[in-house]
């Protein structure tokens, strides 16, 4: 089986917003070993080392996950709700990193276990400080549960 850590799993849609939040991290040195996935479906099958995962078992445990509320096939909610009540992955940290700023999403992102909800800023320059600000805290400040 090949099993390799990771650091920071990453659930967006947009690749473009993708490209620069791995970048930004990478940058910053606070995840040399990130991953992206596309929506939903493919973020639990990753977490969980289902489908195109399968091989890898459920070993690929990221030490932070960066979630996207609205993306393809299952939201960042769903996955949120999934990741969250299952005793394997419930102590994954998860941020909201979300476009929305609708009360009814950050209250349930609350509700169903979210550690956190960020709102990503319209601007270039915003949303640069607002990736870096987060991977350093969640990578280098915060002690997760072993």
């Amino acid at each position: 089986m090949n099993c390799e850590a990771v650091d920071i799993l990453l659930a967006e849609d947009s690749p473009a917003d993708a490209e620069l939040i791995l970048r930004e991290l990478r940058k910053l040195n606070v995840a040399n070993r990130a991953s992206w996935v596309k929506d939903g479906a493919e973020a639990l099958d990753f977490v969980f080392g289902e489908g195109a995962y399968g091989d890898q078992g459920a070993c690929r445990l990221p030490k932070l996950l960066l979630l996207d509320i609205k993306m393809p096939k299952l939201s960042g909610l769903e996955v949120l709700e999934r990741i969250k009540a299952d005793p394997r992955t419930r102590t994954i940290p998860v941020v909201m990193l979300t476009s929305s700023a609708e009360d009814p999403d950050i209250q349930r992102s609350y509700r169903l276990g979210a550690n956190s909800y960020i709102v990503k800023p319209v601007g270039f320059d915003g949303f640069v400080q607002v990736v870096s600000k987060l991977g350093f805290y969640w990578m280098m400040i915060n002690k997760p549960p072993v």
